[in-house]
């Protein structure tokens, strides 16, 4: 682990630079993505996340063969295998699959990874709200089974049957099937922000079932705040790794959604400081079309220690 970046924070961010707000093509993405893999806070940063469509369309292949930065199997990629996000020895990519073509579609799209490429995990719906979950989630947990040990993030939706839907995915897990829950936390309409008292629910319900979950959208800064063009109060991945920490040590939903609700940073920072050496409980990370302003919060916050340029790595 670098000493810039503690262990409680290895791999929190996954990059979502191709998708919205973002929207980055994807030649100029995977460039970023190299330059993130080799910077001095490359231990923050997962994987480059690709649609599923990507791949199949044969995009991807296209984008390292000829796109901008390394090519796939060119050298000079961290060297450590075992690092928390992207590349691996000799330059190898490793993605996450967000499947954009469905369920059904994930199959051909791990097929069709170029050489020198790996996924670590594909993630993909189950249902759109307001549906039920469980045939889609019956369907994707099938094929997590036959996934080669690629993990699997079913997204749920924060409504109709999730109690349901997390049952089946903790008995799932608990009998080696590599799957995860995975939950929206923000979007382009004010409904796909759970308050804080659904998400802190949330979070203690996969407590309770030892339940591995990853966030996806909203979640640009680090302390819960209102943005001013859209109206919109988006939670703070500071007040969801504070509040992820209560509840693994026994806190309940009321004290949890407490941590999620607050807009003061330092009980957030004090609780993440003390867990610094420590594993990240329940909270595999969420993917952040930015690197570069989480990488902002943490600096400012005093959790990332710098001595660099930070805005050399941004994929903008």
């Amino acid at each position: 682990m670098s000493t810039h970046v503690p262990h409680l924070l290895a791999g929190l961010v996954d990059d979502a630079a191709v998708f919205p707000p973002g929207s980055a093509a994807l030649p100029d993405a995977l460039a970023a993505h190299r330059r993130h893999r080799d910077s001095w806070y490359a231990d923050l940063v997962g994987p480059l996340l690709v649609p599923a469509s990507a791949v199949v369309s044969g995009e991807l292949a296209a984008t390292l063969a000829g796109g901008p930065g390394r090519s796939a199997g060119a050298p000079g990629g961290p060297a450590d295998p075992a690092a928390p996000g992207g590349d691996s020895a000799g330059g190898r990519l490793v993605v996450g699959l967000i499947g954009d073509t469905g369920i059904d579609g994930l199959p051909a799209a791990l097929a069709a990874l170029p050489a020198g490429v790996t996924a670590r995990q594909v993630e993909v719906a189950v249902a759109k709200r307001g549906e039920d979950p469980l045939p889609g989630l019956t369907a994707l947990l099938g094929l997590a089974g036959r996934s080669g040990g690629v993990d699997v993030h079913a997204e749920l939706p924060l409504t109709f049957g999730l109690m349901g839907a997390l049952d089946a995915v903790a008995a799932a897990r608990a009998d080696g099937v590599p799957v995860a829950a995975k939950f929206r936390t923000g979007g382009l309409a004010a409904e796909l922000f759970p308050t804080p008292v659904e998400l802190a629910a949330v979070i203690c319900a996969c407590r309770d079932r030892a339940l591995p979950f990853k966030l996806t959208a909203g979640l640009h800064h680090a302390v819960r705040h209102r943005d001013p063009e859209t109206g919109f109060t988006h939670h703070g991945f500071g007040n969801v790794l504070a509040a992820t920490l209560a509840a693994a040590d026994g806190a309940e939903v009321d004290e949890v959604a407490a941590v999620l609700a607050t807009t003061d940073p330092v009980p957030l920072v004090e609780r993440a400081r003390a867990a610094r050496a420590a594993d990240r409980p329940l909270w595999v990370g969420y993917g952040s079309c930015s690197i570069t302003e989480p990488l902002t919060d943490l600096i400012r916050l005093g959790l990332v220690d710098a001595g660099h340029d930070v805005n050399g790595g941004d994929e903008a």
